[in-house]
């Protein structure tokens, strides 16, 4: 008997690896940041593997670390989100295509109108991660001095979402009537004009596009701070989480449904996709073989630069070589640090091998056999740690052609990833109602 509950698969790209040391592993791309031809190739291997969505992170600034890390950096320029996704979308015909836009430095008219673009582009495919910028470099970039300050960052965000909901909801679904023998192309009685005054936004509308065909491309977060968790409880349809742990994620997962249920919301029309980092192998050694072949590409540069940041202190002028020294608090995250000191003390590493770690990725990771890769995804699944990943390659073509030629079959054997796509749309795939009009009474179906 197949389980009721299905496993949701995302697919975290920069566009490609997140990992620094993954453009130079045997057999990478190099330049697959840049090749349209490469990320065709990744988003059509993604579709046949029956992935929900390729996401598309997104960055504002070049200059968010030091020069000597930055040199070293294969996700320091990538394609524009939305331009690299519609371009996908004429060589795909099921997988969602997710982009970041910033709710800090863009305005909402421009963002509810490309999105809306995408998904009618799309089929109804498109999806917008939420974000607030938290590089302060963006500012430079946006005509300001400084950094806008944290609480106004998600100030701005709550109304940013309010606008462009509201925008895509400028006209009913049967308005663009097109009436060849009356002449009447649109009906304005079924147009809305939005007229949003608040504290940090003003925009008039309607916007000069058709409702989306999701009524709303699906609304994805990333934040784990309290305001974070509270904005995606209140609008979000999915929310990729970091957490390093099963036991973490239970505690995320229990605490965001419980907000969004306080919130009037069905918990279930939230789905919680933690980022894991996936390392496959054929035995469990070679998967681990793997991971620390392709942690040695992690330049010294880059990684002091990153293990320094996740400390909260500069450790650039210890011996390299040696172990970490005791390191003082600070303002840094707490559990980011912590994380790091007990991999130091419990595994003995010297802060070379800390850097390495750290400089390529130092999230949640599953490493194993597809065997043992599909015991605790379905673990996190059955145990509601999650309702499914946002899967992070090691390196590509090969890390996504593993994963999706060894782990998919696996999850398929065990009843708990779909063989094929039941629905067209990205709300399809994961389930998810299509919001209603808040300004018309819907004429469908």
């Amino acid at each position: 008997m197949t389980p009721s509950r299905q496993l949701h698969l995302g697919a975290f790209m920069r566009p490609v690896s997140l990992h620094t040391g993954a453009w130079r592993y045997p057999g990478a791309f190099p330049d697959a940041n840049f090749n349209i031809n490469y990320l065709k190739r990744f988003a059509q291997t993604l579709e046949r593997a029956c992935f929900d969505a390729f996401f598309m992170a997104d960055h504002l600034a070049v200059l968010n670390m030091p020069v000597g890390a930055l040199k070293r950096s294969h996700t320091v320029t990538s394609f524009e989100p939305l331009t690299l996704l519609s371009a996908l979308s004429s060589v795909t015909e099921r997988i969602g295509l997710i982009a970041t836009a910033s709710t800090t430095f863009e305005e909402p008219w421009h963002v509810a109108r490309r999105f809306a673009s995408l998904d009618h582009l799309s089929g109804g495919r498109a999806g917008w991660n939420l974000v607030t910028t938290s590089n302060p470099d963006a500012a430079l970039n946006f005509g300001l001095d400084e950094h806008v300050a944290h609480a106004v960052r998600y100030e701005r965000a709550r109304e940013f979402f309010d606008v462009v909901t509201g925008l895509w909801d400028s006209w009913a679904d049967d308005a663009f009537v097109r009436d060849v023998e009356s002449g009447t192309f649109v009906d304005p009685e079924r147009m809305h004009v939005l007229g949003f005054e608040g504290e940090h936004l003003s925009v008039r509308g309607p916007l000069n596009i058709a409702r989306p065909i999701q009524g709303w491309p699906v609304v994805v977060q990333a934040g784990s701070s309290e305001p974070g968790r509270q904005i995606a409880a209140e609008t979000a349809d999915a929310v990729f989480a970091a957490p390093p742990s099963l036991a973490e994620g239970k505690r995320f997962y229990a605490d965001v449904k419980a907000r969004a249920e306080r919130a009037g919301r069905n918990p279930e029309h939230l789905k919680i996709l933690p980022g894991a980092f996936v390392v496959v192998g054929d035995t469990v050694d070679e998967a681990r073989e793997k991971r620390a072949l392709l942690d040695t590409f992690v330049h010294y540069d880059s990684g002091i630069a990153s293990l320094s940041i996740a400390l909260g202190h500069d450790v650039s002028t210890y011996d390299p070589d040696g172990p970490l020294p005791d390191i003082p608090e600070s303002n840094a995250s707490k559990s980011a640090r912590q994380r790091v000191v007990d991999w130091a003390r419990t595994e003995q590493l010297t802060i070379r091998q800390l850097a390495q770690r750290i400089g390529g990725y130092s999230g949640l990771e599953i490493i194993g056999t597809p065997t043992t890769i599909a015991d605790q995804m379905e673990q996190w699944l059955t145990e509601r740690g999650s309702d499914g990943f946002n899967v992070m390659f090691p390196y590509l073509p090969g890390g996504l052609d593993d994963f999706a030629d060894k782990v998919v079959p696996e999850l398929q054997r065990r009843g708990i990833f779909r063989r094929a796509y039941e629905g067209t749309t990205l709300r399809d795939h994961l389930g998810l109602p299509r919001p209603e009009n808040r300004f018309f009474a819907s004429s469908r179906s």
